[in-house]
């Protein structure tokens, strides 16, 4: 594991592409079982718990507890007391530089996918998160966006850009026939989206901390 910060309530880790959070398949390795492997090869409690996820084909900055107390101190604030960024390179350009996006999600369990609905559907929950554009790749084809998750829904950031009409590369469950096409022609192997920086509160300092990395997209 490449851990950024460690101490005896967290761990903080840089997830790399393509490793799940957790996965049900037995043998196929993921972060959960690595930190629990991690910790009992130091002689530590057989304990981790998850703060948050992050997809599996996304990279980034992740939070880990050690203990049941330190996991629900943490989980308390996820939405409102973390402040999570985000970078993804998407396929087209968005009509402006800076925006909120608020939409009403619901997963469908059966295919682990999540589409935008109107907010009357029941089941559906609300989505927000804000964009700045960095820079423009590719002749303008790929744009480079910021992104600050206000909320926590699965595959949110995906499913949104791509509804707003800005696909990530490297994303074929919610690409768009020009992402596609980008993906092919630029030889994408997985989705360009990376959880660049988190900040919180410790949960039990109460010191603010922030970890930030580079995105891993070798642009």
């Amino acid at each position: 594991m490449n851990i950024l910060f460690e101490d005896q309530h967290i761990i903080v880790i840089n997830k790399p592409s393509g490793v799940a959070t957790q996965s049900a398949s037995i043998g196929q390795k993921d972060i959960y079982s690595e930190a629990l492997r991690y910790r009992k090869k130091k002689k530590e409690p057989s304990e981790i718990y998850l703060v948050h996820r992050l997809d599996q084909p996304v990279s980034g900055v992740m939070v880990l507890a050690k203990s049941k107390e330190a996991a629900a101190k943490l989980s308390e604030g996820v939405n409102s007391d973390f402040t999570k960024v985000y970078e993804a390179l998407v396929v087209g350009s968005p009509k402006v530089n800076k925006e909120t996006l608020e939409d009403y999600l619901i997963k469908d369990s059966k295919t682990n996918l999540s589409k935008v609905v109107d907010k009357s559907v029941k089941d559906s929950k609300k989505a927000i998160l804000s964009y700045e554009v960095v820079d423009k790749y590719h002749n303008g084809q790929a744009t480079l966006l910021k992104i600050i998750l206000k909320t926590g829904r699965h595959h949110q950031i995906r499913v949104q850009l791509s509804h707003a009409g800005f696909p990530i590369a490297g994303d074929l469950k919610y690409a768009s026939k020009e992402s596609l096409e980008f993906t092919k022609e630029n030889n994408v192997n997985r989705v360009l989206l990376c959880a660049v920086s988190n900040e919180f509160t410790h949960p039990f300092t109460g010191e603010r901390l922030k970890f930030s990395i580079d995105n891993d997209f070798n642009l």
